[in-house]
């Protein structure tokens, strides 16, 4: 088995360092991972996009060839990946979908990710973490105990509390249908 993820946004986001902990998640189950990022000049409001490979077995290729999973957390970043396929297409609720019909994912999940972290949990910079909830809870990429810690491993020394509700409270949002 091999997924290939995209997470987009806009820098300050969080989404490469979400990248890199469902990487680091993949690694502590015993998986092969890649991870690669760009982002735009801004250090924060322009794009970003981490990339991520998971597999069972050796990994041939670095980029993302075929995309099983789009994460897009603003709408500048569901316009610009959008247009190439995705299996699945995980957005924001703020997201206005229009997808091409060559482009239409097989599944679509909406669920309100910024909305989330900024009132529910009261710190918008979680919305990163919510998303690696809501997209494993979807996918099944690593197991429960290796997100989170990964997750407890690469978030501000202090804020293990709260990134901790915030990865639970994406696997409720994110709970399969």
């Amino acid at each position: 088995m091999q997924k290939e993820l995209r997470l987009s946004g806009s820098g300050g986001q969080g989404l490469i360092l979400a990248g890199v902990i469902l990487a680091e998640a993949a690694l502590l189950d015993g998986k092969h991972a890649i991870q690669s990022q760009s982002y735009g000049p801004e250090a924060r409001g322009g794009s970003s996009k981490a990339e991520v490979i998971i597999s069972d077995g050796p990994i041939d290729f670095v980029k993302v060839q075929k995309c099983d999973m789009l994460l897009c957390l603003t709408q500048a970043a569901y316009d610009k990946y959008s247009k190439d396929y995705c299996a699945v297409l995980i957005v924001d609720d703020s997201i206005n979908i229009n997808p091409s019909p060559a482009a239409a994912p097989e599944k679509v999940v909406k669920v309100p990710i910024l909305e989330s972290a900024a009132e529910k949990l009261g710190k918008p910079m979680v919305a990163n973490i919510i998303a690696l909830g809501v997209l494993n809870g979807q996918l099944s990429l690593v197991s429960k105990d290796s997100l989170k810690a990964a997750v407890l491993d690469r978030v501000p020394k202090g804020t293990e509390e709260l990134n901790e509700q915030a990865l639970e409270f994406g696997y409720g949002l994110g709970a399969r249908d």
